[in-house]
């Protein structure tokens, strides 16, 4: 478990790749520990995944059975994690291929921390999904605003992790959409989660 203050710089650091500025890979550890201590970030990012999951369990089960909602929210929690994590096991697999080989270990601890990040952005659209129903016109508008900042966030964070161009960095942050969407929608089939009704 990494201390507070690693834990700090890490999510500074991040967030100033965010804001697209390079000098934040120097707040980033980037050894072989530092790379491993990343997936920290999913327990940092937690407490705001559980409120989204909660509120998606909750549209997608029986309100009135403890053990349904219990259950899907494991399973959302499966999928959400399936798709922080398996997407950048495939790029260790095509990095070397594409020529980012030297730049990996930047990228997922960068990603790792700015994932963290953005969980937390997406926050408030999950607390106003919890208490309003997802069609609701505001849920609707917050949830898609929060998206495309942390989208353009992601992409200024991709772009100084990778630090090979503009036309490279969004080839990767694409590649990772597309993987990301792929894992998502793949995981919630073989899970048997559909649609809020």
């Amino acid at each position: 478990m990494l201390s507070s203050d690693e834990t700090y710089a890490s999510l500074t650091g991040a967030w100033r790749l965010m804001l697209g500025k390079a000098d934040g890979l120097r707040q980033l550890d980037l050894s072989a520990d530092g790379f491993w201590n990343s997936f920290f970030a999913i327990v940092v990012a937690a407490p705001a995944l559980i409120v989204g999951w909660v509120g998606l369990a909750n549209e997608i089960s029986d309100p009135n059975a403890f053990a349904g909602r219990f259950g899907m929210l494991i399973r959302l929690a499966t999928v959400d994690i399936g798709a922080w994590v398996l997407p950048l096991v495939g790029l260790a697999l095509v990095a070397p291929r594409a020529g980012i080989g030297g730049r990996f270990v930047h990228y997922v601890v960068a990603s790792n921390w700015a994932s963290a990040i953005i969980a937390w952005i997406m926050l408030p659209a999950a607390l106003i999904r919890l208490f309003l129903p997802s069609a609701n016109e505001f849920a609707v508008l917050a949830s898609l605003l929060l998206f495309a900042l942390s989208m353009i966030l992601t992409w200024r964070m991709t772009n100084a992790a990778i630090g090979r161009g503009a036309a490279v960095g969004s080839a990767v942050f694409a590649g990772m959409f597309v993987a990301s969407l792929v894992v998502l929608f793949g995981l919630e089939a073989l899970l048997g989660i559909g649609a809020p009704a």
